[in-house]
């Protein structure tokens, strides 16, 4: 993995509130975009940017593409990876972010039902 591109990837705002999310748990990129109030568009070209740089990866679980911290990103960059994880709970941004991700995850809404109607799941949110 090249340092550069791991920071330069680390040098967005969205992808830091994506990074947030995934920390935490695999999500789909329709519950990323529905949490973090973003188009598909936006959403999937930062998550191609964290994947790029080995930040993150993907997996492909029927019709939905399902993301996740990447452990050999993890392995390899243990101290930077502890690191973010310290600074990411010290931010008033992420924190609500994470709060939203727990209100949506306990709502049992699923993809289907972000598909049909997203804006039903971000009134509940």
């Amino acid at each position: 993995m090249d340092l550069i591109e791991i920071f330069k990837a680390l040098g967005d705002e969205n992808r830091i509130r994506i990074l947030n999310l995934l920390i935490r748990q695999e999500l789909c990129v329709c519950e990323i975009e529905t949490v973090l109030d973003m188009t598909q568009s936006n959403a999937s070209r930062h998550l191609n940017k964290l994947k790029t740089s080995g930040i993150i990866t993907s997996e492909k679980k029927s019709q939905w593409v399902y993301y996740r911290v990447d452990n050999d990103f993890i392995k390899e960059n243990d101290l930077l990876y502890e690191f973010i994880k310290n600074k990411l709970a010290e931010n008033t941004q992420l924190l609500r972010d994470i709060e939203k991700l727990k209100k949506y995850k306990n709502s049992n809404f699923t993809c289907e039902q972000l598909r049909e109607d997203k804006s039903q799941v971000l009134k509940y949110l």
